[in-house]
């Protein structure tokens, strides 16, 4: 896949498996967070209080309900709304993607103010129109402050440039579905839309990071190939340490065997940071 999606020739076949490979990775998005938010911030010893012995084995209640969509799911979600507006802007010759993502982020952040979805604009689009997308689902703070007024973060000017919390990390899957990009300039993408919020190299390299795993997963390359894809890219950005540092010390867990829910925890020494949660 990753030779037809470079060279712009598709089959019948890799484009049903791309749609796929698509499709699995929202889903795998937001099956994943709704899982998790029941548990979120927890130690395994609270998990196992909370929920047993085995921790947590089927959906539990979070926000009122089993499988509510969490706020790093819609994000997840404006960003494929931000990429789908900047590839239709490409083509009537006004592009730049990093402001397509801001504006879509801000849509994001206009769900969650008091404003109902019958109040928004037409030209927001059907995404900023759901009803269900205007819930206050624990929204981290940078994300709020960070596109709280028109002003966008770039490298040289990042929001929150002392934020190294995940969220930025946890929207960027998004950008590695780009699969005809080059691997280096998804990364630089993902990083420019990070700092919109999270200026900590930390975070936005997770982010980064993040984003090309998924690209070469999305291109058919294996996971281990695609680490160390990331990890060869990282080498080049300052900062880039203790995001290789967590990808290494990943990499190392995996060939002590079989994942154990205290091996998982150890992972994430600094518990809430960007390069734990990647």
């Amino acid at each position: 896949m990753g030779t037809a999606a470079a060279t712009g020739v598709w089959g019948r076949a890799e484009q049903q498996d791309f749609r796929s490979r698509v499709r699995g990775t929202l889903l795998g998005v937001a099956v994943g967070d709704a899982l998790g938010a029941p548990v979120d911030g927890l130690t395994l010893d609270a998990i196992r209080e909370a929920h047993g012995a085995d921790g947590l084995t089927e959906p539990a209640p979070a926000y009122g309900r089993r499988g509510a969509v969490t706020a790093a799911t819609q994000l997840t979600l404006f960003t494929v709304d931000g990429l789908i507006r900047a590839q239709v802007r490409r083509d009537t010759g006004a592009w730049h993607p990093p402001t397509d993502l801001f504006r879509a982020y801000r849509r994001w952040a206009a769900t969650q103010s008091d404003w109902g979805p019958d109040e928004r604009r037409a030209e927001d689009g059907w995404l900023a129109r759901e009803e269900w997308l205007y819930a206050r689902r624990a929204p981290a703070r940078a994300c709020l402050l960070g596109l709280g007024n028109t002003v966008m973060g770039t490298l040289d000017t990042p929001k929150n440039p002392d934020e190294s919390s995940p969220e930025a990390a946890v929207r960027s899957a998004p950008f590695g579905l780009l699969v005809g990009w080059e691997p280096q300039l998804v990364l630089q993408l993902a990083v420019e839309c990070a700092v919109q919020t999270h200026g900590h190299p930390t975070a936005y390299l997770a982010a980064g990071a993040h984003a090309v795993i998924v690209h070469g997963l999305a291109r058919g390359e294996s996971l281990d190939g695609a680490i160390q894809r990331c990890l060869a890219l990282l080498a080049a950005r300052p900062g880039h340490q203790p995001v290789t540092d967590a990808l290494r010390h990943a990499l190392g867990a995996v060939r002590q065997g079989m994942p154990t829910p205290a091996r998982v925890e150890e992972l994430d020494t600094d518990e809430g940071t960007a390069e734990g949660a990647l």
